[in-house]
């Protein structure tokens, strides 16, 4: 489906996501099949009918997302204020391939575009909401999340990430900033919830105003929940960044790890991304500029 990212990805189609249906689901083997654009790394997604979604791991590494999507899933969402993907069935491996797979709710909405937001202030205030309300949800036998773990143990790869990024960016401003960011206390509260990946993928609105967060199976879980400030740079507008930071609650220190966050995200996924996945190379350097910007 579309450019291959990584040089371990499965080879998928929309042959074998039919063949896997029918043979697996044959209640739906009539419904038509469509691949769904998406800036997605991991998984790639079909729109199974009208209501469904066919959720499935392009690498091994995200193969384990599919049994936690389908056990946490149902647990958080009656306590969040935005929709998240129902599970519907879980595919098994067949066909040549090689990883269980997910069915999933179709949530209607379109994810939103950096330079063109219908509403803003609204948007910025639903993402707090969101956030704060998490951070809320009982933490005890929940994973761990893949990003809630403190900003140093990101220093190596960011570094590295910077060191092939000569031509792309002004790394010693990058650097500057990280270096700054490495300089705050870690996080002293309890773990929380994260969904650790808010981006503009991975939420959906609806005239303007969230409506849903999907990917919950890479990264979600518990730990250090500064990460999900990044949605503040790589999504928000400088000028409504505040009301987020306000809603939320940030001290500076937790502010500044947070565009630490934004900034090791956006630059490790740069050079890796430039050629294979073109809007998620974009908001990349978007982030950057947002970062460095603040300067």
């Amino acid at each position: 489906m579309g450019t291959r990212m990584h040089a371990d990805e499965a080879e998928i189609d929309t042959g074998l996501v039919r063949s896997l249906v029918a043979t697996q689901f044959p209640r739906w083997a009539g419904l038509p099949i469509r691949p769904v654009t998406s800036a997605g790394t991991d998984n790639a997604m079909y729109r199974l009918g009208d209501d469904l979604a066919v959720r499935l791991p392009r690498i091994a590494g995200a193969a384990a997302s599919v049994e936690s999507e389908q056990e946490w899933l149902p647990r958080l969402a009656p306590h969040l204020p935005v929709t998240v993907p129902t599970p519907v069935a879980e595919g098994r491996p067949a066909d040549g391939y090689p990883y269980p797979w997910s069915v999933l709710s179709w949530l209607p909405g379109t994810n939103p575009t950096v330079t063109d937001l219908a509403d803003p202030v609204g948007l910025a205030l639903d993402l707090a909401a969101f956030v704060a309300t998490l951070r809320r949800i009982e933490a005890d036998g929940a994973p761990r999340a893949g990003r809630g773990v403190p900003l140093a143990e990101r220093d190596a790869p960011t570094r590295a990430a910077i060191e092939q990024s000569h031509d792309l960016v002004d790394t010693a401003a990058v650097t500057a900033v990280w270096e700054d960011a490495l300089r705050r206390p870690p996080w002293s509260g309890p773990p929380t919830w994260a969904h650790a990946d808010l981006s503009p993928g991975n939420v959906l609105v609806r005239d303007g105003r969230l409506s849903a967060v999907i990917d919950w199976g890479g990264t979600a879980g518990v730990g250090d929940p500064t990460v999900d400030l990044i949605v503040a740079w790589n999504l928000l507008p400088a000028d409504v960044r505040p009301l987020f930071r306000e809603a939320l609650g940030v001290d500076e220190d937790t502010w500044l790890r947070g565009r630490g966050w934004a900034l090791s995200i956006a630059i490790i996924q740069l050079p890796y991304y430039q050629h294979t996945n073109p809007v998620l190379a974009a908001n990349s350097r978007h982030v950057l500029a947002e970062v460095l910007a603040e300067l």
